[in-house]
């Protein structure tokens, strides 16, 4: 019976010091995972492709909308051009004068918006 008793202990000891020896030196950061598995959350997501119908006309229509851009932008530049070409000079005179006043008056009030903020206002000030 002392024998048995004494039998039990020792292997009881040499198994629970190698499943401590074995979670020791495992090489994973986390060794909850390698005692209860993949977590809840860490499933993969499945990655769905576009049918190439759908890529195809998402890029059609994303040409579309910058050709009409770039047509807008032209047709606009063409306005500006031909409403100035068609004053007499003394009028074209003024025309540009009035850009150029414009642009400094907005320079001014941007400036002032700047320095009226907390950090801009310690810097003009």
């Amino acid at each position: 019976m002392r024998r048995f008793f004494l039998c039990l202990c020792f292997t009881s000891f040499v198994i629970g010091t190698s499943n401590a020896q074995f979670a020791n030196n495992s090489n994973s950061k986390n060794p909850e995972k390698e005692l209860f598995g993949k977590t809840v959350g860490s499933t993969k997501k499945v990655k769905t492709e576009e049918p190439r119908s759908v890529h195809k006309a998402k890029n059609k229509q994303e040409k579309n909308k910058k050709r009409q851009k770039k047509e807008y932008a032209q047709m606009v530049e063409r306005s500006r051009k031909r409403t100035y070409d068609i004053q007499s000079p003394e009028v074209q005179a003024r025309m540009s004068q009035n850009q150029k006043d414009t642009a400094i008056r907005s320079k001014e009030k941007k400036k002032n918006a700047r320095a009226n903020t907390k950090k801009a206002g310690k810097k003009y000030t």
